[in-house]
């Protein structure tokens, strides 16, 4: 959408720039050398700098309602180029004469303009709140010794030391966070383009409807399967609601789903698609690299969670057909599987290939490109899919688009992760976190809890982790959590935010599409998309549903997980399916509990959990035979 400000000049540039960052991204990652290019990491980074972040003020706007490209968006576009360039050039000698403390005058100067049009280029691209808070923080060094609270006290910098430490340190805009972009998430944001380009959005939203369409409430089914699919692809909940929302909720408000109810299913599934693997979003990429594991690690801890997440949803979606006797799809009106998937089999192999690459051949950079060539080519070669030269040049210009955003947001990022390691900050603070928690988990996993959703209510969902991963889940991982799952329920409960009032971006955009009360359809979106409260407490204390742990100890938690899942949801809907709807709180309170304690580790709840539902099951068996044998008493009067 924001490339229609775009005459065809500026696109062939941001088209260009695309291009160039791509080739050195490959060139990097594959060890080319293409040209006798061969560039040391900061230089790297500097220069996808330099493709990405000036063509940031080019399709972004300074403000909304600006609609052409104006003279400081220009001159905005030039001072950026030139200063990254200028970095890149001198990458070498800023590592060798530590320029991040003493450097030239020039480079000093640079430092100071280029934090600046930072700040701009991310309030551009990630919001005004999220700026606020990255330049409150990123100014934070200037005045550490003089913060009356002890544990938030630290090594204080001077104005101009500060520039040169954010800009040219290895700590701050080129720390972690923007490194993971330009060695790991490039590729993957790449292939996510050329999947929806050659018709992958389409070929997933068939094939979910082929499989799912002629079930009960057949409509919200789709909905969900579809866009767990395209959420895997695009990594952002929001663009999701909208590609699939557009499709899906109009169905689903057809087939006799209520308007607020079917924009909390599209805006429910369009989160979880985020948090799904083979492609997460940029957040567990991130912490790949925080962790230093490989991204397939992550990418397995996250799959049970994932399954639990949508299979409540399913259940609930379902439950509430059955409630108000919707009905499937007719088959007339459906895409054939078989048909749909001869002329699609194709996406599957190419996530098959992904993730064989990045489970065996241990190439994650690597890997999005090889699958991007794989479907480029047979999508060529495919009549129906081919590509002409305009959707080539509009694939790249989108990428350009997707690629510039990421960069400036991370790279913006950064600012906070280096001006709290700089200091030291990270660490006392984590250290007072264990001491005022008392050694209590529980209450750190709550603190932290509020914290990644106030923090998701402003900020993207990988600001939000990257700053408690820096300053909470050291604390959590030294009282004994499991990294992983640390790490994972930072992220869940920044995600959260995109379906929970009051910010709620991800229901609030599909309410527009399906003309709800906002309000209302984000509350049935928390019901509808309550795992993502409740699981990560249960990873934390059982790191058996992130697959860590004896086969056997993982089947029993994935079973139990299931079963509690299932109890919870049905509660929750007040429908159990095989014994009818549950009309009575106090009823739909217990099988909630059960469900609950299904979930908790341990016999003895699941044991408690189990006699529950089984009580449950058997007063609404009993109260239908009665109703039963009341309406064939009538019936013989």
């Amino acid at each position: 959408m924001k490339l229609k400000r775009l005459n065809k000049f500026w696109k062939v540039i941001v088209v260009v720039a695309t291009l160039i960052g791509i080739f050195l991204s490959v060139n990097m990652l594959f060890y080319l050398e293409t040209f006798g290019l061969s560039l040391i990491q900061n230089a790297y980074l500097y220069y996808l700098l330099a493709c990405f972040m000036p063509i940031s003020f080019l399709i972004f706007p300074a403000k909304k309602t600006q609609t052409k490209i104006k003279w400081f968006d220009f001159l905005l576009f030039v001072v950026s180029l030139i200063i990254a360039v200028y970095f890149g050039i001198n990458g070498e000698q800023m590592i060798l004469r530590g320029w991040e403390w003493i450097a030239p005058p020039l480079a000093t100067t640079f430092s100071v303009i280029f934090w600046g049009l930072l700040l701009e280029a991310l309030r551009r691209t990630g919001g005004l709140v999220l700026t606020i808070v990255c330049a409150v923080i990123s100014l934070y060094p200037l005045v550490t010794h003089k913060i009356p609270i002890e544990f938030l006290q630290g090594q204080n910098f001077d104005f101009l030391t500060l520039a040169r430490n954010h800009v040219m340190s290895a700590n701050s805009v080129l720390g972690i966070p923007f490194t993971t972009v330009g060695n790991l998430i490039i590729g993957f944001l790449v292939f996510g383009v050329v999947l929806t380009y050659t018709g992958g959005g389409e070929f997933f939203f068939k094939l979910a409807q082929s499989m799912f369409g002629r079930t009960r409430g057949g409509e919200a089914k789709i909905s969900i399967i579809s866009s767990a699919f395209f959420g895997m692809l695009s990594g952002s909940a929001i663009s999701n609601t909208v590609t699939t929302g557009a499709m899906t909720i109009p169905a689903m408000k057809k087939s006799g789903y209520k308007p607020h109810y079917a924009a909390a299913i599209e805006a429910t599934a369009s989160t979880g698609g985020t948090i799904t693997p083979p492609i997460m979003g940029s957040a567990a990429f991130i912490m790949a690299s925080f962790l230093a594991v490989p991204y397939y690690e992550i990418a397995l801890a996250a799959a049970i969670p994932a399954v639990l997440y949508f299979i409540c949803l399913l259940i609930q979606a379902d439950g509430y057909a059955a409630k108000n006797g919707l009905t499937g799809v007719s088959k007339s009106e459906l895409p054939s599987f078989w048909r749909t998937m001869k002329n699609g089999w194709f996406f599957l192999l190419a996530l098959l290939l992904l993730i064989v690459i990045l489970g065996f051949l241990n190439s994650e950079g690597q890997a999005p490109y090889y699958v991007s060539i794989v479907l480029l080519v047979i999508a060529m070669i495919n009549k129906k899919t081919r590509l002409n030269w305009n959707k080539l040049f509009n694939m790249f210009a989108e990428m350009g688009k997707v690629l510039s955003e990421i960069v400036c947001i991370i790279a913006g990022i950064g600012l906070v992760v280096g001006a709290l390691s700089i200091t030291g900050v990270s660490f006392s603070f984590s250290r007072e976190l264990i001491v005022a928690a008392g050694d209590s988990l529980i209450l750190i996993l709550i603190a932290g809890a509020i914290t990644s959703f106030i923090l998701g209510m402003g900020v993207t969902v990988s600001a939000s982790y990257i700053f408690l991963a820096v300053i909470m889940a050291p604390a959590l991982i030294e009282l004994g959590v499991d990294p992983i799952a640390a790490h994972l329920f930072v992220i869940y409960w920044a995600t959260c935010s995109y379906i929970t009032p009051p910010v709620a971006l991800a229901s609030f955009t599909a309410a527009g599409i399906a003309g709800s009360k906002p309000l209302k359809t984000g509350m049935t979106s928390v019901r509808l998309g309550i795992v993502t409260l409740i699981i990560p407490f249960f990873i934390v204390y059982q790191p058996a549903l992130i697959g860590h742990g004896k086969p056997t100890e993982i089947a029993i938690s994935v079973v139990t997980a299931l079963l509690g899942i299932f109890m919870f949801s049905c509660a929750l809907e007040g429908y159990l399916l095989g014994a009818g709807k549950v009309d009575n709180i106090f009823m739909r309170i217990v099988l909630f509990a059960a469900g609950l304690f299904m979930l908790i580790p341990g016999l003895m709840t699941d044991g408690i959990g189990m006699v529950l539902t089984l009580l449950i099951y058997l007063i609404l068996l009993y109260k239908a035979k009665i109703k039963m044998d009341n309406k064939e008493k009538l019936e013989v009067l």
